[in-house]
């Protein structure tokens, strides 16, 4: 089997990470890392011992595939590079800065018969996968995504930080359109919004409540979904699920069971970035394409737009 030539760009503390996991995977050769930052190119690339560049042009005909984990404003222009060149993406999230860029995006890789995959990570996570098997009809659906500040990723708003793991998730989840978005937000030590909550109302009549922060003094990553007889609640920090249900005893009348449902606990990156080469592989559509991806940072845009009141 022809390994799948792979490069990585961007090896700041989440592409690393990639670099990692992809020299250890079978199948798969890591051509490169590359970063602007010569230092840490050259930290990276000594560290795992593959070469590094400081200009992705350099391992745009070497490669098969890439892994994009560059700051978002260099997304688009990253991605329309490889994607012209014939080389599958995986873009990390946010997907791009502006709508207008992310259509771009789906629509060069559509051309080019590309896979584009968006890396919303919390799909990967063992109790996410498990939740599809128990989640029917959600009404009522509460997230808290929440930690101690920490100087990264402060280039955006929380809302493309943090809170598009949470949106991402609530549109796989509930099958039905957007109707109203409501959200407050402010910064608070960068000069982004650092905490922001919004209520989301769907067409189908549900709604959820989805607060984001990086100003906490305790990290908390957490999902409650409720629907007709049933409380889920999902801890992705241990990746948990537990399920509550409504039986009937005869004597005592409604009672509540509880019931913890196994999960597999793998990383949820690896699990990612073995999906993506699967995709590149196989060419399958991948688990979140490019217009999932489009679809999440609508709202995203949607809820700081409201809070700027613009």
């Amino acid at each position: 089997m022809k390994p799948i030539r792979v490069g990585v760009i961007g090896v700041g503390y989440l592409g690393e990470h990639h670099a990692r996991i992809y020299s250890e995977m079978d199948g798969v050769e890591l051509v490169a890392v590359v970063d602007p930052n010569e230092e840490r190119a050259r930290e990276i690339g000594k560290k795992l011992g593959y070469p590094f560049y400081t200009k992705h042009q350099e391992i745009l005909n070497a490669v098969d595939a890439v892994s994009i984990a560059a700051p978002t404003s260099f997304h688009h222009d990253l991605s329309i590079d490889f994607l012209k060149n014939n080389v599958d993406v995986l873009l990390e999230k946010p997907m791009t800065v502006t709508l207008e860029e992310a259509d771009r995006l789906v629509q060069e890789a559509e051309q080019n018969k590309r896979i584009l995959q968006i890396g919303h990570l919390e799909r990967f996570n063992g109790a996410i996968r498990k939740l599809k098997e128990v989640v029917k009809d959600p009404r009522f659906v509460e997230s808290h995504r929440i930690g101690p500040f920490v100087n990264r990723g402060t280039d955006v708003d929380v809302i493309l930080d943090l809170m598009i793991h949470d949106i991402d998730i609530l549109l796989s989840i509930v099958q039905s359109k957007v109707s109203d978005i409501r959200a407050v937000g402010t910064p608070v030590i960068s000069s982004n919004v650092d905490i922001a909550n919004a209520r989301i109302e769907f067409e189908g009549g549900c709604v959820a409540n989805v607060t984001a922060s990086r100003v906490s003094l305790k990290k908390e990553r957490k999902i409650r979904i409720f629907q007709p007889d049933t409380y889920i609640s999902l801890d992705y920090q241990l990746q948990e699920l537990r399920v509550y249900r409504r039986v009937m005893d005869p004597e005592k009348g409604p009672q509540i069971m509880m019931e913890k449902i196994g999960t597999a606990k793998d990383e949820p990156l690896r699990v990612e970035l073995e999906a993506f080469i699967h995709s590149v592989r196989s060419r399958d559509q991948p688990v979140i394409s490019g217009r999932d991806g489009r679809e999440a940072l609508k709202v995203a845009l949607n809820i700081i737009s409201l809070m700027r009141g613009s």
